[in-house]
């Protein structure tokens, strides 16, 4: 695609001392704030992700219509599609960084760990808004140039949220099922070692499920053989909704089947998808458009307005690209419109006050990366409906102390 000029509204740098203001490393008093957008725009994990920009897109149109501080800018996105491979995320930063000069780079891609490398040394003066759930371990350092919208996985921690949730499906003993990447594999150990803390027992383990891949009835047996009654899914909607659909087809009904990404209204506007998951849970860290807080209804009526959404109900890829543009928007409102990426990224790098519009149940700390609680809601697909647990929306664990 190139470039999507998204927010048209602006003044050109006319007067010499508006000028003196236009260097490369600043929004300055240009009128145009170029921003790269990576995300996996082909290849297996586009099916999941290829809608990130459609969230940026969102949040940047809401902010010009609400009058944020710094709408008077043209906010330009140049894509940079990583092909869904760790390389390709290197070969996309280098392109957004070396040839389009952007400002700053939004990205929510699970191959972004790939170019994190990159981005840290060679790329180190942009401010990078990610989705942070990759596993780069880059994530984790504070000093460098990485700021992450969602709350980075602490995979070395157990929280007890997770374990309450299974544990109050009645689950005794659970399976966990992942991609072969450090998201997938970071991501379904941190939800079975919360469920070993609140007592269930560990079953039947796969963390080498190639990214896409449909091939499950190794896997379907495997749960079945091992007598899990409760399954972690740290994969895609279509193979999530394959091992779903492997397991009943053999008459096995787990009493939860919990899925990280799915909850969105492109699950809800395929039919056999909604009949698949039927039952089956789904998580999120920010607070769904079911529960209508005013942060949650923004967040619709942007995707019904610019997004083309029907339902107003954000994929997973739309929720992160909301997130990391509210995160930009909410670093520039602070340090200023024409703030250097230098000040962009000391301003952010200290705030402790962001909750991207209420969608966070606590506020970020970003002079961190450790918490001490981990909030996520939880909701089933109940009919062609996403019901939020009551109990559950959000669900706050905290630490598990050894």
């Amino acid at each position: 695609m190139g470039r999507r000029a998204v927010v048209a509204l602006g003044t050109a740098c006319v007067l010499a001392l508006a000028v003196a203001a236009c260097g490369e490393d600043s929004a300055g008093g240009a009128d145009e704030i170029k921003l790269g957008v990576l995300a996996p725009l082909s290849g297996p994990s586009s099916s999941a992700f290829a809608a990130y920009p459609d969230g940026v897109e969102a949040r940047l149109a809401a902010y010009k219509e609400d009058g944020g501080k710094c709408a008077d800018k043209t906010f330009t996105l140049v894509e940079g599609d990583d092909q869904s491979t760790p390389q390709g995320a290197v070969t996309a930063a280098q392109k957004l960084v070396q040839r389009d000069r952007v400002y700053a780079v939004l990205e929510g891609s699970p191959a972004f760990y790939g170019a994190a490398p990159f981005m840290t040394t060679t790329g180190k003066k942009i401010p990078v808004f990610g989705a942070g759930f990759d596993g780069a371990k880059q994530w984790k350092d504070t000093t460098n140039n990485l700021l992450p919208a969602s709350i980075v996985p602490e995979y070395e921690k157990t929280f007890t949220t997770h374990g309450e949730y299974f544990k109050s499906q009645g689950g005794t003993k659970i399976a966990g099922v992942s991609y072969d990447n450090p998201a997938g594999r970071g991501g379904m150990e941190y939800s079975l070692r919360s469920a070993v803390a609140a007592g269930l027992q560990r079953g039947y383990v796969n963390t080498t499920v190639p990214v896409g891949s449909t091939d499950v009835g190794a896997i379907v047996l495997g749960i079945i053989e091992s007598r899990s009654d409760v399954v972690t899914l740290t994969l895609n909607p279509d193979t999530s909704f394959a091992v779903v659909a492997g397991l009943r087809q053999a008459g096995y009904q787990p009493k939860a089947i919990l899925t990280a990404t799915g909850y969105g209204a492109d699950l809800l506007e395929s039919a056999p998808a909604v009949q698949a998951g039927q039952g089956v849970s789904f998580s999120t860290g920010w607070a769904p458009v079911e529960l209508k807080t005013p942060g949650a209804l923004r967040l619709s009526k942007a995707l019904k307005d610019h997004a083309g959404s029907e339902s107003g109900i954000p994929s997973f890829a739309q929720s992160l690209g909301w997130l990391t543009a509210d995160l930009l928007l909410h670093g520039l409102d602070l340090a200023g419109c024409d703030a250097t990426q230098e000040k962009l990224l000391s301003t952010v790098r200290n705030d402790k006050t962001w909750t991207a519009g209420g969608l966070f149940a606590l506020p970020r700390d970003f002079t961190t990366t450790s918490a001490d609680k981990l909030c996520l809601y939880f909701l089933k697909l109940t009919g062609k409906a996403f019901v939020p647990d009551q109990k559950a929306s959000p669900l706050c664990g905290s630490v598990v102390r050894s």
